[in-house]
């Protein structure tokens, strides 16, 4: 059993910081890639950062500049700055882990509600 525990979501002004944190936990043979994905109400849950093992860093052109995904092995953050109104979304971790069995599945965090007012 694997689990990804989010927190760190809340309400913040247009400009404002929020700090998203995420830590996996359970039967975990190996993680590889950690990501951030978010999601609005009728839209596909879009990527926002991933962070690969070997410390490879990709951003979505729309946080660029603003935010920053961090690792330390079985958590990742995200550094979210100058915050926007259309940044508002639910945001989930997502983890790659592989498995004693040497298979890799994909697991996610529970989501948590980040809102930026203007």
């Amino acid at each position: 059993q694997v689990q990804l525990v989010e927190s760190g979501g809340g309400l913040v002004q247009a400009g404002g910081s929020l700090r998203l944190s995420c830590a996996a936990s359970g039967s975990i043979f190996r993680i590889n890639t950690m990501c951030w994905y978010r999601q609005t109400p009728g839209k596909q849950r879009e990527l926002v950062a991933v962070k690969t093992k070997d410390g490879s860093t990709n951003l979505a052109d729309s946080v660029k500049g603003r935010f920053t995904i961090s690792r330390d092995y079985a958590k990742v953050y995200l550094q979210m700055d100058s915050l926007k109104p259309e940044d508002t979304a639910v945001y989930y971790c997502n983890a790659r882990i592989e498995r004693s069995s040497g298979y890799e599945f994909s697991y996610w965090g529970q989501g948590t509600q980040v809102t930026v007012s203007s």
